[in-house]
């Protein structure tokens, strides 16, 4: 309809007003309020650019994953008060997309001979508070022609930060108690003592040299059923958007340096910036600051 408004307004200098609204079958009132309203939209029209230049600046600060929700709380921290249907709205019109997570590809090796270990969290993702429940995973990082290099992952369930991660060009057991290590690094003076972690079945998660390692943490291992990866969902979706979200529909990077220095930069932002519905729109970091000062002040 306002196509047709727009029809009669350029060609009113030209054709009487009453015979073009005729030939076109729109109401000549309807035309008057039409053009009336006219200054009210291009005020709306002025202020969606305005938004939009600051939705892409977001948008490329997180190198093309945020989509309208953590755009929404981006402008909101911003003190722009805003409607996340707006957002919507606005990205849809300027062909702002995030990025969307597909379905992960599994990578570890289960172990049918590892002693039976206890699933102690039975698909119960949440912790009440930080440092008290992790997951952790293996997945591949695609470089050069052909060839792979491993990330392994240790995700804390209380504030979903990255707490301990390790890559290398082999998945032996190393990766993934060099990656617990650098969570306990990261946790300081009390390290994981007294937490759990989870896993999968995987022939890393079962040695007998990750089992010690736990034990010499103070952390009691939990396992998911073999072959089940709903298990172990949590930390198996983090790797994928870490993956999927570096490398943007391209099937690889073109050097192990390079992947390094994507997944370094990523985990970085994630810790520091990127925000997380299940923390209300805040990052891992900040949630855990925001955690320890109530904590001290009860």
């Amino acid at each position: 309809m306002s196509s047709h408004f727009q029809f009669v307004d350029d060609h009113c200098d030209t054709f009487p007003v009453k015979w073009l609204c005729q030939i076109l079958e729109v109401s000549r009132s309807g035309f008057y309020r039409w053009r009336a309203s006219a200054p009210a939209r291009a005020a709306r029209a002025h202020s969606d650019q305005e938004l939009a230049e600051r939705i892409r600046a977001i948008h490329a600060e997180s190198d093309g994953t945020y989509g309208a929700p953590r755009v929404t709380a981006e402008l909101r921290d911003a003190g722009i008060e805003v409607n996340h249907k707006r957002v919507e709205r606005v990205m849809r019109e300027h062909g702002i997309v995030g990025v969307h997570l597909r379905k992960p590809v599994r990578t570890t090796i289960p172990a049918p001979d590892a002693a039976p270990v206890p699933d102690l969290i039975r698909r119960d993702f949440t912790a009440s508070a930080p440092n008290t429940k992790y997951v952790g995973d293996i997945t591949y990082l695609p470089v050069g022609d052909g060839e792979f290099l491993y990330l392994a992952t240790v995700m804390d369930l209380g504030s979903r930060r990255l707490a301990g991660w390790s890559i290398a060009d082999h998945m032996r057991t190393e990766l993934v108690t060099d990656a617990l290590r650098a969570a306990a690094a990261c946790r300081g003076a009390a390290g994981l003592d007294g937490s759990i972690f989870h896993s999968d079945n995987g022939s890393q998660y079962a040695s007998a040299e990750f089992a010690d390692l736990c034990r010499e943490l103070g952390v009691t291992t939990s396992r998911g059923a073999v072959g089940t990866s709903a298990d172990n969902a949590a930390a198996e979706s983090l790797n994928a958007t870490l993956k999927r979200e570096t490398l943007q529909g391209r099937k690889r990077w073109n050097s192990a340096g390079e992947a390094r220095a994507a997944v370094f930069r990523w985990i970085t932002r994630y810790n520091t910036r990127r925000r997380h519905s299940s923390l209300g729109q805040i990052c891992p970091v900040e949630f855990e600051r925001r955690s320890a000062t109530l904590a001290t002040a009860a």
